[in-house]
């Protein structure tokens, strides 16, 4: 809300429906080091889905902050904080107390950001050895049970709950099925295949969320000349598939190498995979002139 606050100084109170409710919208960015300093990548696509988030859950949306208000905050944030080699940012918008109950009306919306530096989601020898997944015995929320189109923090319990289940059965990732049974989106990553040089991609009708950093790899590969289409995809794609892949914010781009023990391809990263992970990754760090636009520089 407009004021820096130490680390160690951040509170809240303790009856926010945020707390018990989950009832808040959030987004994760990313901040990288280039040669003209730290720069964020498509800083106000995910400021401008905070606040469309927050539509979706009013009182939210009488936070008084525009999209470009939140970037700059961010952007003074990042410099006040020193992040020269880059950061994950996390905005967050909460409501205060207003009143103990699933009424959340009363209360009013409160804005955080934080940011911290990060390393690699999935680890930093996952961008070419790729990932193990599983499918979750979790389904995606419905459509019409929470709206997928938002980031809402309670409905990442549905995510939590699936990632958890994948770790303690000896993988790094779960991919969730939607209620009608096609594939949706990792835990907090969206999911592409690829077959016979074609890359496919769930579409947002079954469920995932509409990834910033999706549509940014659809773009490149396409700018690469490389087909991608959106489709309905089933488990045993997955199983069958020459390559896949998972994309977020926070997974970058991170090719998957088996799937319930079945190797993708060759079990590591192919090259269809290589070759628009290393145009994004270039992408981020500034160097690629197309698109330049992704970025906003903090220190000009």
């Amino acid at each position: 809300d407009g004021e820096l606050v130490d680390w160690d100084d951040a509170r809240i109170h303790v009856l926010t429906p945020t707390l018990h409710y989950g009832y808040g919208v959030f987004e994760g960015i990313r901040c990288y080091g280039t040669d003209r300093g730290p720069a964020v990548f498509q800083l106000l696509p995910h400021t401008d889905r905070l606040l469309r988030s927050a539509r979706l859950y009013p009182p939210l949306d009488e936070s008084p902050y525009t999209s470009q208000d939140l970037a700059d905050a961010i952007v003074g944030l990042i410099r006040a904080n020193g992040h020269e080699a880059g950061c994950y940012i996390r905005p967050t918008i909460i409501l205060g107390y207003g009143e103990m109950g699933l009424n959340p009306l009363p209360s009013e919306p409160q804005v955080i950001i934080a940011t911290w530096e990060w390393g690699t989601y999935l680890g930093e020898e996952a961008l070419v050895n790729g990932v193990k997944v599983m499918f979750s015995s979790y389904r995606r929320i419905g459509k019409n049970t929470i709206p997928p189109a938002g980031k809402a923090n309670g409905q990442y319990l549905n995510s939590s709950l699936a990632k958890v289940e994948a770790l303690r059965a000896g993988y790094d990732e779960a991919i969730m099925l939607s209620e009608d049974g096609y594939v949706a989106e990792g835990t907090g990553e969206n999911i592409f295949i690829v077959r016979d040089g074609v890359i496919s991609t769930p579409p947002l009708s079954d469920g995932p969320l509409g990834g910033i950093t999706r549509s940014s790899v659809i773009q490149i590969a396409r700018d690469l000349g490389l087909e991608v289409v959106e489709e309905h995809l089933v488990r045993s794609d997955l199983y069958l598939c020459d390559e896949a892949f998972l994309t977020g914010t926070a997974a970058e781009l991170t090719p998957i190498a088996t799937v319930e023990g079945r190797k993708v391809g060759s079990g590591t990263r192919g090259p269809v995979t290589e070759k628009v992970q290393s145009t994004f990754m270039d992408a981020i760090r500034g160097k690629v002139d197309r698109y330049k636009d992704w970025l906003t520089y903090v220190n000009e």
